[in-house]
């Protein structure tokens, strides 16, 4: 019986969702989801992975050294 509240409900937080105004605190999100400051001192996750994988990008597809193509 109680499930046309319930609807109601979840449709007022879908409308919700769906046309609420852009002000949402991403520094703030970014925070709680522990993702590192770009501008900070300890950002170097680009370079890291471009020094893993800079053997790859000046091989040609029959130069590579596991023998795949892409």
């Amino acid at each position: 019986m109680g499930r046309g509240r319930a609807k109601a409900k979840q449709v007022k937080v879908a409308r919700q969702l769906k046309y609420q105004s852009g002000n949402t605190d991403l520094d703030r999100l970014k925070g709680e989801l522990g993702v590192p400051d770009p501008a900070g001192d300890d950002y170097d996750a680009y370079d890291e992975l471009a020094e893993k994988y800079a053997d790859y990008a000046d091989d040609g597809p029959e130069d590579r050294k596991d023998g795949t193509s892409g």
